[in-house]
């Protein structure tokens, strides 16, 4: 359950077109599709001042981008980038993993997902690097070759390449398709060439004319889409949940995700809790 460093990862800077603040904002201003009214009434402005922010006839304060990117939700590292296209210095740290300052956040982190066992649970970066995981976590990677475990495992890669997880799920297209739709999303709130080609690295994985996408041999009423995965003989179910933390002031805490997979049937947590004794 040791957490790792933090990988290297790339860090806040200016558009390398060139473009402005103003851009940049009215990107994210209509991608959360909020006009420059309401932005100005949440922001305590005025609409005129956002359009001559947006069209670069008026230069913002420092405050003023911190203020537009909190109302729009900018992700903690893009909200360094919108003050360097603005002119400014990063507001946001970025603070390697293994740093003795987050010697309480690494404690917390592994006292957490090591009291979610006998369930699987682990943590990862924005780039889906594992950097911690507990015990329950082997029963998912069973049979993964050393090869995709190291230097640095990767969620996604873990999961869907041919010799990883992806042989032993039986909703393999289903689960995949989520993963896939998860990582789109994460690419629309983030500049970030690395999980781009992540993204089609795994998207290009093959995935086999027969493989499964079987149902339950009992009826389950899942209440959410379960990773149904073969375990030493018998298929167990999982729902995943992300938890982050809230109003992060360090880009790498940001980007930080608990995942924790809860038993998606009793016959699933009845085996589990079997195996802890």
């Amino acid at each position: 359950m040791t957490i790792v460093a933090s990988g290297p990862s790339a860090s806040a800077t200016a558009p390398a077109d060139g473009k402005g603040v103003g851009p940049l904002l009215r990107a994210w201003r209509e991608r959360r599709r909020v006009s420059q009214l309401e932005l100005a009434l949440r922001a305590d402005s005025s609409a005129r001042h956002i359009s001559f922010v947006e069209t670069g006839r008026s230069r913002p304060s420092e405050e003023m981008v911190l203020r537009l990117a909190e109302h729009l939700d900018v992700p903690v590292r893009e909200r360094n980038s919108l003050l360097l296209a603005a002119g400014y210095a990063p507001h946001y740290p970025e603070t390697p993993l293994d740093d003795p300052a987050l010697d309480a956040l690494r404690d917390g982190m592994e006292r957490l997902i090591q009291g979610y066992e006998p369930y699987p649970a682990l943590v990862v970066d924005a780039g889906y690097t594992v950097v911690a995981a507990n015990r329950g976590i082997t029963l998912l990677l069973e049979g993964v070759p050393e090869k995709l475990m190291s230097p640095a495992p990767n969620a996604m890669r873990l999961t869907l390449h041919p010799e990883g997880m992806a042989p032993r799920i039986r909703n393999l297209r289903e689960w995949r398709g989520h993963l896939l739709a998860q990582m789109e999303r994460q690419i629309a709130l983030r500049r970030s060439d690395q999980l781009r080609a992540l993204y089609e690295e795994v998207a290009a994985y093959p995935v086999p004319e027969d493989a499964p996408d079987d149902e339950p041999a009992e009826s389950v009423a899942y209440f959410a889409l379960p990773l149904r995965i073969e375990h030493d003989g018998r298929v167990l179910s999982f729902v995943s949940s992300i938890s982050t933390f809230n109003t992060p002031m360090d880009v790498t805490v940001a980007e930080l995700a608990i995942e924790t997979f809860l038993p998606a049937d009793p016959a699933t947590a009845k085996y589990l809790h079997s195996l802890a004794g």
